[in-house]
This record gives C-alpha cells, sequence and structure tokens, in this order.
C-alpha cells in the first residue's frame, strides 16, 4: 500500500520522510517509525533525514511566528485558528522561559505529542528569545528526540512499552525539577 502511494505521488520514499518530518504535530516522531517501518529505509538514512526535515520550519517560525499571529487576528477565521496555537504556546513557555535554552532543548527532545520543534519555535518565538540560540537549543532538541524515536522504534515492542512507561515519566520529572529550581 505505501509503494503504492509513493509511485501515486511519484517520490522516493526519502522525499516522503523529510516531508512528514517537517509537518507539525507529526514531526520526526511519525517520519522515523514510517521510514524504517514502512518504507524499509535503514534507520541511519532515516534519522539524519527526519532531523534535518524536522528543522525546516524552524527558522520561518522563529522569525515569522510573531508577524503571522497580528495578520492572522486581524480576520475573525484567522484568529481563530491562530489563538489555540498561542495559548498552547503560553501554557508550555513558563518551564522554558525560566532555563532558556536548556529548558528549550528538553521540551523539545522530549518526544511526546504537543511538545516537538513546531511549539519550540512558536514558544521561543513568543518569548523573544534571539534567533541563533533559539534555533540551537531547537535543533539540540530534535537530535535528542530523533535519537530516542529512533532507538525506541528499533527496538520494537519492547522500546514501545518501554516509551509508554518511560517518557511520560521523563517529562514529569524534567518539568518538576524545573518548576521545583
Amino acid at each position: 500500500m505505501v509503494e503504492a502511494l509513493l509511485q501515486w505521488l511519484n517520490m522516493p520514499g526519502e522525499l516522503l520522510v523529510i516531508i512528514i518530518s517537517a509537518l507539525p504535530v507529526v514531526e520526526l516522531r511519525g517520519s522515523i517509525p514510517l521510514g524504517i517501518g514502512l518504507l524499509h529505509l535503514p534507520w541511519y538514512v532515516v534519522a539524519p533525514l527526519a532531523i534535518v526535515g524536522n528543522l525546516l520550519p524552524v527558522p520561518v517560525l522563529l522569525l515569522f511566528f510573531r508577524t503571522l499571529v497580528k495578520y492572522a487576528r486581524r480576520v475573525p477565521l484567522g484568529a481563530k485558528l491562530v489563538d489555540p496555537l498561542v495559548r498552547h504556546a503560553e501554557r508550555h513557555s513558563a518551564a522554558v522561559e525560566k532555563y532558556e535554552r536548556l529548558g528549550l532543548m528538553i521540551f523539545v527532545g522530549i518526544p511526546i505529542p504537543w511538545t516537538g520543534a513546531w511549539t519550540g519555535s512558536m514558544i521561543a518565538s513568543l518569548l523573544g528569545m534571539g534567533f541563533i540560540r533559539a534555533f540551537l537549543s531547537i535543533a539540540g532538541g530534535v537530535i535528542i528526540s530523533g535519537a530516542i524515536v529512533t532507538a525506541l522504534f528499533m527496538l520494537g515492542w519492547f522500546g514501545f512499552r518501554a516509551a509508554q512507561a518511560g517518557l511520560p515519566a521523563l517529562a514529569i520529572a524534567a518539568l518538576w525539577q524545573i518548576y521545583q529550581t
């Protein structure tokens, strides 16, 4: 079925991995299992492509997110689409704000839903972090997340169960530590 889709799209699997990685919410958490499990590409090809793809939208978001929000809010439909995104980013910004670069890297690096490069970029933009510092922190988090997702996927069913048990606990522990200090 995947092969038929790729033929219909007329694109190599590697390009699909990059495109899926660049999408919000799915990001590399979806593209790595797709590339390794369904497209049967080697992990050492998929992981770097997923990281590059996940980082593609980051500069645009860091540079233009505030401007996009400002213009989108001028139109009622735009405000309905943008305001939930801004509220979500603002809810998660407290942990990042306290530790800035390290907090942003940890936030992006823990591969659970709504903590990826897109949300990290929106938070960095809303906090007014400098472009280079924000990009490097997000890139570090994306690399960490890519390594975790690749390793867990390569572990198979055991990795899936470990992720179910360990990643939420790791996220809670990291956020607890940030809020305590």
